[in-house]
């Protein structure tokens, strides 16, 4: 395979994106990435959008003039094939911006793990397959950053252009192992987003790891300053990482300064941080002083005993029949299938196939050991 990219297109106006979609709408199968700035922004949108047919690599601007509104169509047309490489990430932005959702998908990265390859990213499966080597030196930029250099087109690009090759070189590996029809049935539960929950909870303080070292009156300061950075993060676009680092919240919770000249000694405090935020750090903390002590809520029983044994059960049976096929766990059953097939308690084949989540594929492959597994044998 070349490793040398021919010139993209650049698509920033109606008349480019009238272009590609012209040639998309004649294509049975395209591939496609995206670019977000979720290292940048409190909410992370699109900032750019790779599509290869086999004859052009498009990148395209979805912060220009250009309306998005007709891909919708080609995302949604089951006729056309897209073809991506670690799909979940881009599904759920295409859902939460767009509300759009994926049909005859193709994911590369699942394909590489249904076969058992270990470094799945795609620099390593490109080096892997084809010896090419990928300079991933921006994969953490800012995509929505305009303009965009030379070297990040390039990069985008590679996202791509390669794709249709790993594809096939992939399927034809699984279809030598027999695991093609598991593959297909595994694009069809990755194409059901579910959008994760991404509303700011005050409670959320309770995840930062080191709050169990804090006093209880510690945590109560921890909770106010972990609200006070959300609020400053929301304000100003940015993560709330970019604001304060859990390390500085928990100094500062610990610390419990009363006075601005206490703020400049902890970590991750500079001297611009603490002229712009240092009343608002003390206001926290005297507000942390006052509140009640936070109680952690109580965790609410899901399950029996029974149903969380099957589970279990299950878990250590999927656990040594993925060692035994080289792959990974999850690539036999999810935790969801589990957990149904635990609750359900399956006595039959008629009762796996009223579980949902377990596709008759897999039912066919894994449902007399899974029956068997549950009665003990």
């Amino acid at each position: 395979m070349p490793d040398t990219l021919p010139p993209c297109i650049f698509v920033d106006s109606v008349a480019a994106w009238n272009t590609c979609l012209e040639e998309l709408q004649q294509v049975q199968q395209f591939a496609i990435d995206l670019e977000s700035n979720g290292l940048f922004a409190y909410r992370e949108r699109i900032c750019l959008i790779q599509i290869s047919t086999h004859a052009h690599d498009y990148i395209i601007d979805p912060l220009s003039e250009i309306d998005l509104a007709p891909l919708v169509t080609l995302i949604e047309n089951p006729k056309i094939e897209k073809i991506l490489h670690a799909s979940e990430y881009d599904l759920i932005l295409m859902k939460r911006e767009h509300d759009w959702d994926m049909h005859n998908l193709f994911d590369t990265m699942w394909a590489a793990r249904l076969i058992g390859y270990e470094k799945i990213g795609l620099a390593s499966m490109l080096n892997a397959l084809y010896g090419m080597k990928i300079d991933k030196k921006f994969q953490r930029a800012n995509w929505c950053e305009r303009p965009l250099s030379k070297g990040q087109l390039d990069y985008a690009q590679t996202d791509t252009h390669y794709l249709f090759q790993l594809r096939d070189d992939l399927e034809d590996m699984l279809a030598g192992m027999g695991r093609y029809d598991e593959l297909i049935e595994i694009f069809e539960e990755q194409a059901k987003v579910r959008l994760p929950d991404v509303d700011f909870s005050a409670e959320a303080f309770w995840q930062i790891q080191g709050m169990r070292d804090l006093t209880p009156r510690g945590r109560a300061i921890l909770r106010e300053l972990n609200i006070m950075r959300n609020e400053i993060a929301k304000r100003r676009n940015r993560p709330p990482f970019k604001v304060f680092g859990n390390h500085t919240l928990l100094e500062i919770a610990d610390i419990a300064p009363q006075r601005m000249q206490q703020l400049t000694p902890i970590t991750g405090l500079r001297q611009h941080n603490i002229s712009r935020y240092g009343r608002r750090i003390l206001a926290a903390v005297q507000k942390g002083k006052k509140a009640p002590i936070p109680k952690k809520p109580a965790r609410i029983k899901q399950h029996s005993d029974a149903v969380s044994a099957r589970y279990e059960t299950l878990h250590k049976w999927r656990k040594a029949y993925a060692r035994q096929r080289g792959v990974a766990s999850d690539v036999i059953l999810t935790r969801e299938t589990m957990w149904d097939i635990a609750i359900a308690n399956p006595r039959s084949a008629a009762d796996l196939s009223a579980i949902t989540s377990f596709g008759p594929v897999r039912r066919k492959l894994y449902g007399a050991e899974v029956l068997s597994v549950l009665r003990g044998k």
